[in-house]
């Protein structure tokens, strides 16, 4: 699957990819992965390109594929489900 990411957007996206199961499926943002505020600005990425949305729920941000994140991650080996 083609994509616009920096390298370093998609090292984030498949961390958090391989980390969802770990999750029920959506990984909380520096749980086991991540949470830097350098991250920040790949998180805007993904988001902006539709990979992802986040939640914040009780102080907590919580990391949500969209069918385009399944999509992409699927075309790197990592089964998720929306």
């Amino acid at each position: 699957m083609q994509h616009n990411l920096t390298e370093t957007s998609l090292a984030v996206f498949i961390a958090y990819a391989n980390d969802a199961t770990n999750w029920g499926g959506n990984p909380l943002v520096g749980g086991n992965v991540g949470g830097t505020k350098e991250e920040r600005g790949n998180l805007t990425q993904l988001k902006k390109e539709g990979y992802i949305t986040t939640l914040v729920e009780d102080g907590n941000v919580w990391l949500n594929f969209t069918s385009k994140g399944v999509e992409l991650a699927a075309s790197l080996g990592i089964q998720l489900s929306v």
